[in-house]
């Protein structure tokens, strides 16, 4: 598949950063920024982004000191550029869709698309139209109640992202369930499912127990798997606290990140004019899928340590107290063969010996990771064998140690929270029944992979979209979208265009919503709704700037009409009332979501307020009341000669699915996107060379070619045999059917691949030419945006 997408042979290559931040990254958010909207209106958005009277950073997930310790500035580059790209001057209208068909916006790259603004007002695509046309809200709204009183409730799917706020988040699966489905696939089920699945066997919850607090005063923290300096990037500063109080950084990856090299904070002197601080005390660079060998080594490693000086390295008492299965794993621990680690791992074993020491010199220990764990077909018994790891020596529920788990989207915790989950438990669903009087259908409903087999196979024909960019966000590009096209509606709630609204059901509907930066006012009055971090903070969120449009509705407010228009009144469930005031809504969660006692009072105070983490109480709410350490079986990729294992990952430049620049600055590669990386060596030995020209092309058991054309391959400092290269694009080579163990979670950190010389070059130079003549179009909307005054 050969998608529009950025110019290749612009491409030009620097050496990779090594520190990340400082007075560029300023700079550029700022260049952003005011290339999007004006010098007032970025004043504004900057001054109360993550602040305690302002709105949440749409970003990641990562938590804001206590307001009494919050910088005027409390944001990333990445964070500022993220809220620029939702407060931009630039508009969508219906003169646009007039002028652009369906088919034309399905050629334009996922950097064009979002760079044309804000959209405006209902939009709908009628079947056998070429093109969307406005359409009213009551219409557009009755549409979508139509199609689903037409059909069986669990033909209906109902995804969401993590920009979904908590109310909102609340009555869609409220909705969902008084429709009569189960079918909430969300985000996490494509990223931290791993996570999730594996916490909640092991120790009874499937959400990470740190505080930031604890961060700051760990006396070591591993960080696996993840790339803060791009994803989250306020965790630096986090990190440097880290160091600051004498703790030490152990890096572990496939790839080095400047951020994790070394950081300089912009707002202290020592990150402007200074060296700054070097983060990772030992980086070990792993092989892809090697860190489930990592952890059995270090578990090994400890017990022998234990039989060395018995008594003083395994905590008896904790392990007694609070754990079960303790015997069995030491047993299977100790068969940890070193021959394995060391292929699985391609780490020196003294590598793995000298962080060994790091740990046992270490009282409080913290394991933190993101996608680069959770996306392997082993991605949930890694993640179990992580725990292990933390039980050994009690680093569980004391300060400065536990588990975390870096969400990669700002509320995508809460809205489990909430209750978007396909398989809820049967206690929450008992108290929906309680609170609302109906009965919620019991059994499990459909993931985000099952949801594109369901449509795939013609069993779910309906997709209500709240917010995100689904098809870009899944994996088998091309049989998602043919599974799309498969729908009777398809249905988007958004704040921008992207590529899922031109993959279209038969009809095909776009409802505009309020970002996060956008006042609300209901008609009880101005509105504010709520956000859960990465660990269990819960706090308000309030828009400053005015609408986008007259004609937007907020997410709260299509949900509520959408519902009332699908199940008619009920006097047991007041959308109109949800609708006006949206303290009825926490009134509602308070009575049904443990943690959330006395809702309305509790997040007024600046801050809000953390959920109660039982592991930080000693309590196991597993079947046998305590932590459960579990005997993992080895094993790691196997990659034939001539092939690679191939991550997906993101540009420094870029937002989930959504490209802001064409850029990744801190791995050196400017003005494409179409590249992949690869280690030297490896290069060699498959006859090629840097900068030559390739076809990625997928390997998979069911035979089917999956090609992504027109790559640059260029020589970087992979490990062997790993390559990397940027989603969406390469999201087509994931196959849907290659996931992660228990969890379904698409297994894109493991994409096996060769490299064909690129057999299309003058496909691939039409298709260069046009992607160059996008990018220019959008520069010129750079160089002179729309900008009214706030």
């Amino acid at each position: 598949m050969s998608t529009m997408d950025d110019p290749v042979d612009d491409l030009s290559v620097t050496p990779p950063k090594t520190w990340a931040t400082g007075v560029p990254a300023v700079t550029h958010a700022l260049e952003y920024a005011l290339s999007q909207t004006s010098p007032r209106r970025t004043a504004l958005t900057l001054l109360n982004i993550n602040q305690a009277k302002g709105f949440d950073c749409p970003g990641c997930a990562w938590p804001e000191p206590a307001p009494g310790k919050r910088h005027l500035n409390e944001y990333c580059e990445n964070g500022a550029k993220h809220i620029a790209d939702e407060a931009t001057s630039r508009r969508v209208t219906a003169a646009f869709f007039r002028e652009h068909s369906v088919a034309e916006l399905a050629g334009k790259s996922d950097y064009w698309l979002n760079q044309q603004g804000r959209l405006t007002e209902p939009m709908v695509k009628r079947p056998g139209a070429t093109h969307y046309e406005p359409v009213g809200w009551d219409e557009a709204l009755g549409l979508v109640a139509d199609e689903l009183r037409r059909i069986d409730p669990d033909e209906a799917l109902f995804y969401t992202s993590g920009r979904l706020n908590n109310e909102a988040a609340f009555l869609l699966q409220l909705f969902a369930r008084a429709y009569g489905t189960n079918n909430l696939p969300d985000c996490s089920n494509l990223c931290h499912e791993s996570s999730g699945h594996a916490l909640q066997e092991t120790l009874g919850i499937g959400k990470g127990s740190v505080s930031l607090d604890d961060i700051h005063h760990a006396d070591l923290v591993f960080v696996v798997g993840q790339n803060p300096g791009t994803n989250h990037p306020r965790m630096l500063s986090a990190l440097e606290e880290t160091k600051r109080n004498g703790g030490r950084v152990v890096a572990v990856n496939t790839l080095p990140e400047a951020g994790l090299i070394r950081f300089k904070h912009p707002q202290k002197p020592r990150g402007v004019v200074g060296r700054g601080t070097v983060i990772a005390d030992r980086f070990l660079h792993i092989r892809a899928g090697g860190d489930l060998a990592l952890f059995q080594a270090l578990n090994r490693l400890l017990l022998e340590a234990e039989d060395a000086a018995p008594g003083t390295v395994l905590d008896h008492d904790f392990i007694a107290r609070h754990t079960t299965g303790f015997p069995a794993f030491a047993e299977h621990a100790r068969a940890t063969d070193w021959d394995d680690v060391l292929a699985a791992t391609g780490l020196a074993r003294a590598e793995i010996e000298e962080v060994h020491r790091l740990v046992l010199g270490s009282r409080s220990v913290i394991v933190c990771w993101a996608m680069g764990l959770t996306q392997h077909k082993h991605g949930v018994p890694t993640i179990r064998e992580i725990v292990d790891f933390l039980l050994l020596r009690g680093n569980l529920g004391k300060p400065g140690a536990g588990v975390c788990p870096v969400r990669g989207h700002s509320n995508v915790q809460g809205d489990r929270t909430m209750g978007v989950w396909e398989q809820m438990p049967q206690s929450f669903l008992d108290a929906l029944e309680r609170e609302f009087g109906f009965t919620p259908p019991r059994e499990h409903g459909l993931d985000a992979v099952d949801s594109i087999r369901a449509m795939r196979d013609g069993r779910a024909k309906v997709f209500v979209g709240v917010a995100g960019n689904f098809v870009r966000a899944t994996p088998d590009s091309e049989v998602t979208e043919q599974a799309m096209r498969r729908c009777r509606l398809t249905a988007h709630i958004s704040t921008k265009l992207n590529r899922s609204h031109t993959v279209c059901g038969e009809t095909a509907l776009i409802l505009p919503t309020l970002g996060r930066s956008d006042r609300d006012v209901q008609a009880d009055g101005p509105q504010f709704y709520t956000v859960e971090d990465s660990m269990s903070e819960v706090h308000a969120s309030r828009g400053k700037l005015p609408p986008a449009s007259p004609h937007l509705l907020s997410e709260v407010a299509i949900i509520s009409r959408l519902a009332r228009l699908t199940l008619g009144a009920r006097p047991d469930i007041p959308w109109e009332r949800f609708e006006a005031d949206y303290g009825t809504v926490r009134d509602r969660i308070a009575r049904v979501v443990p943690g959330f006692e006395d809702f309305n009072a509790r997040v007024a105070v600046p801050g809000g307020f953390r959920l109660p983490n039982p592991v930080n109480q000693g309590v196991f709410p597993t079947p046998s009341g305590k932590a459960v350490f579990t005997c993992n079986e080895f094993t790691m990729p196997q990659i034939p000669a001539g092939h690679l294992l191939l991550q997906t990952l993101r540009s420094h430049d870029q937002w989930n699915t959504v490209p802001y620049a064409l850029d990744d600055r801190y791995r050196g590669i400017h003005h494409a996107r179409r590249v992949v990386l690869v280690n030297p060596e490896d290069l060699a030995a498959l006859g090629l060379a840097d900068r030559d020209r390739v076809d990625l092309v997928g390997v998979w058991q069911d035979g089917v070619e999956r090609r992504a054309e027109g790559f640059t391959a260029v020589a970087y400092p992979t490990t062997r045999g790993s390559a990397a290269a940027y989603y969406p694009e390469t999201n087509v080579l994931v196959p849907l059917d290659s996931v992660a163990d228990h969890s379904n979670t698409p297994t894109s950190k493991a994409v096996l691949v060769r490299l064909e010389p690129a057999g299309r070059a003058t496909v691939d130079q039409e298709t260069a030419d046009r992607e160059t003549a996008d990018r220019e179009t959008v520069d010129q909307e750079t160089a002179a945006p729309a900008a009214p005054a706030v």
